[in-house]
C-alpha cells in the first residue's frame, strides 16, 4: 500500500476511535451522570422512585434537623367518602387513585388525623416538593428582611445580584420578583419541551451551565409590576438574593432559620445546580411530617409554639393576593390569586403551595388544618381546582369531628 495511502487510513482509523470514544463517553455520561436523573425524571412507571430518590441522583446540599422535634400527637380519624366538584359528588378514594398519591398527611393544630404511603413511600421518604419550594424560599426571604441583610422589597435585585445587571432583571423591585411580576421573558409551559421551564433542567445538567448565567441571558418582556406571569426563573433569581444578601448558601440559611427553629424531625436536601447554586424554584426534598410542620408554622403565622420563626407581619403579606392581575395563559394554577410564592384561592380564606405532578402543602385556617399531598399525577395541570375541593371537603369534615 502506498505511503500517503497508508497516512490517509490510519487518520480515518484515527478519527473513526475517537469518535467512538466520544460516543461512549457521551453515552456513559448521560446514562450514569446526573444528565439521567433529568432525561429520565417524568418517564412513566419511573415518577414514584425519581421523585423519591431526586437528592441522590442529582447534587444537593443537606439541611440538617436539629435536636429538638416539633411534635405531632395522632387523632386518627376517617377521611370523608366524597367531595363535591362542578356539580357533582365524586369518590375521594378515586380521586387519590387517579392522581397517583404517594403520600396523603392530614393534620389539625398539632396532631395527625390521617397519614398514609404508596408506592414505596413512607414516613422516612423525602419527597421532591417541586414548585412548592418556591414557598419555602419565600419565607426566608421575609426572614432576611426581618435581619436587615435585605432592606426593602422596593429595592432592585440586581443591587444585591451584580450578576443580573444587564439582564432583564436589572432594576426590577424585589417585591415584582416575589410576585411573579418581574415582566421576564420566561416560557412555564410544561407540555412543551422547548419551553423554558424545560430546558432549564437540560441546560443545568446537560450543558453544565450555572444557574445564574442561564439567568443573567433572560431578557424582558414587559414591564415589572403591571402583570403576574408565574415564571419559575423569579423564584431562582430570590435564591440568588438569599445567597448574595445573606453570605450563606441557602440550604445553610434554611437550615439556621427554619429547619431547626421549627423543629423539623428529619434531614432533608435542596438540589443545586453543578457549580453549586439551589435550584430555589424547585427540588427540595423533605418529608411529608416536615412539610406539614411548614404548614402548621404558617396556620400559627409563623410560630412554632411561642417562638416566632417566620414573620408574622410576612405571613399574613405572602398569602394575600397581589396588586395585579394574573396573566390568562397561566396555565399550571390558574384561577387562583397569587402572592409572594404562594398560591391563594377565592372564598375561604385558605393558601397553598403547589408543584407539578401533583405536590401540596395545603392550610385552611378557619378549619385549622394543614394537609400534604405528594403525588405522581400525570393529569396535574388543570387539577388544581379539583384537588382544592377535595382538600377544603376533607378539612371541613375533620374540623366538623364528621367525616
Amino acid at each position: 500500500m502506498p505511503r500517503t495511502l497508508r497516512r490517509i487510513v490510519l487518520a480515518v482509523a484515527v478519527v473513526a476511535g475517537l469518535l467512538v470514544l466520544v460516543a461512549v463517553g457521551g453515552y456513559l455520561y448521560l446514562r450514569l451522570g446526573p444528565a439521567s436523573g433529568v432525561l429520565n425524571l417524568f418517564a412513566d412507571g419511573q415518577r414514584a422512585e425519581n421523585f423519591r430518590t431526586l437528592h441522590q441522583a442529582l447534587p444537593a446540599h443537606p439541611v440538617a434537623a436539629g435536636d429538638d422535634p416539633w411534635a405531632f400527637e395522632r387523632d386518627e380519624r376517617p377521611l370523608p367518602e366524597r367531595y363535591a366538584f362542578e356539580g357533582q359528588e365524586r369518590s375521594l378514594a378515586e380521586f387519590l387513585r387517579s392522581s397517583e398519591t404517594t403520600g396523603l398527611l392530614v393534620a389539625r393544630d398539632g396532631a395527625i388525623v390521617h397519614e398514609a404511603y404508596d408506592e414505596g413511600y413512607d414516613e422516612r421518604s423525602l419527597a421532591t416538593s417541586f414548585s412548592v419550594a418556591k414557598s419555602f424560599t419565600s419565607a426566608l426571604v421575609g426572614i432576611a428582611i426581618e435581619r436587615g441583610q435585605i432592606r426593602s422589597l422596593d429595592d432592585a435585585i440586581s443591587d444585591y445580584v451584580p450578576e443580573l445587571v444587564g439582564s432583564g432583571y436589572e432594576g426590577v423591585a424585589i417585591r415584582d420578583v416575589l410576585t411573579m411580576s418581574s415582566g421576564i421573558a420566561f416560557d412555564e409551559d410544561y407540555a412543551r419541551l422547548g419551553s423554558d421551564v424545560m430546558q432549564l433542567p437540560v441546560r443545568l445538567f446537560v450543558w453544565r451551565q450555572s444557574v445564574v448565567d442561564v439567568l443573567a441571558r433572560l431578557p424582558r418582556e414587559r414591564e415589572p409590576g403591571t402583570l403576574q406571569s408565574y415564571a419559575s426563573s423569579d423564584a431562582q433569581a430570590l435564591g440568588l438574593l438569599l445567597a448574595r444578601a445573606t453570605g450563606m448558601n441557602v440550604a445553610e440559611l434554611l437550615e439556621e432559620a427554619i429547619w431547626q427553629p421549627a423543629g423539623m424531625e428529619a434531614d432533608a436536601a435542596w438540589g443545586t445546580d453543578l457549580h453549586g447554586q439551589e435550584l430555589t424554584y424547585a427540588f427540595l426534598g423533605a418529608t411529608l411530617r416536615d412539610y406539614a410542620r411548614f404548614g402548621r408554622l404558617y396556620l400559627n403565622e409563623g410560630r412554632r409554639d411561642d417562638q416566632q420563626v417566620v414573620p408574622a407581619a410576612w405571613v399574613g403579606a405572602s398569602v394575600r393576593p397581589g396588586a395585579v392581575a394574573m396573566a390568562p395563559d397561566a396555565g399550571f394554577g390558574a384561577g387562583f390569586g397569587y402572592g409572594y410564592q404562594w398560591w391563594v384561592p377565592d372564598g375561604e380564606g385558605d393558601f397553598l403551595a403547589m408543584g407539578i405532578w401533583g405536590q401540596f402543602v395545603y392550610v385552611h385556617p378557619g378549619h385549622r388544618v394543614v394537609i400534604v399531598k405528594t403525588s405522581t399525577d400525570p393529569g396535574y395541570a388543570g387539577r388544581e381546582r379539583e384537588t382544592l375541593a377535595a382538600f377544603r371537603a376533607i378539612a371541613a369534615a375533620i374540623a366538623d369531628g364528621d367525616p
